[in-house]
């Protein structure tokens, strides 16, 4: 069996998980980069991160949050996904709330924090179901960018038995040259399967959790069932 990774992991971490007999390519479909924005006070403010691209650029920065939870001003924060609380843990700071993806995260935030004032701290290609969604339940939320996604849309001629994705971008940027037919389509959350669902009315195999290990055991138990 043959499998395109559409993200640059390590060879050998991926013939550890899924056995030295399996074929895997690994191809890079989005490029980031951070984007430098002044930083500002964050007083009165809860913040989110939707990935942890947007944790490092953050504080790349120079942004600082206030996580003495004693204080009057201490910010909140929420984040998606268990690689951007790594990541913020990284930093020293902990997370108010961990949601795994943006549409259970925007539902939290309706039904729970209707008096809060956010900023979302993320790239230009975030998903949109929070400022969509967040404003018209009067919530006060902004955007702040401060990292660019671009979309590589590599042309890829050779074929595979199954393709991975990891983002909706990497969706995007894949199937722009590229068809999603004849192969097992595998994502790793609901929200990059939203978008595959867009081209495709294939089966998509999605992970439980928004991580590697959920992915390898996604494609792990569909090879033993083979």
């Amino acid at each position: 069996m043959k499998i395109l990774f559409t993200k640059n992991i390590d060879p050998s971490v991926i013939s550890k998980e899924l056995g030295e007999h399996i074929a895997v390519d690994c191809i890079e479909v989005i490029r980031t980069s951070h984007l430098t924005v002044r930083s500002f006070d964050l007083k009165d403010h809860s913040l989110i991160f939707t990935s942890a691209n947007g944790v490092h650029s953050f504080f790349k920065n120079g942004f600082t949050p206030n996580e003495d939870f004693t204080a009057k001003n201490y910010n909140k924060i929420y984040c998606v996904g268990e690689k951007t609380k790594r990541a913020l843990r990284k930093y020293g700071f902990g997370t108010f709330k961990v949601l795994k993806n943006a549409d259970t995260l925007s539902r939290f935030l309706i039904g729970h924090c209707q008096h809060e004032n956010f900023l979302h701290f993320c790239g230009n290609l975030a998903i949109s179901v929070l400022d969509r969604e967040l404003p018209l339940q009067n919530i006060k939320y902004k955007k702040v960018t401060v990292y660019n996604t671009e979309e590589l849309n590599p042309l890829i001629p050779e074929k595979y038995h199954a393709a991975v994705f990891f983002s909706p971008s990497g969706v995007r940027s894949f199937a722009k040259n590229n068809s999603l037919e004849n192969m097992k389509l595998f994502s790793i959350g609901e929200t990059t399967s939203s978008e595959l669902k867009k081209y495709t009315s294939k089966e998509i195999f999605t992970s439980e959790e928004n991580n590697l290990i959920s992915i390898f055991s996604l494609i792990k138990k569909f090879l033993h069932a083979s």
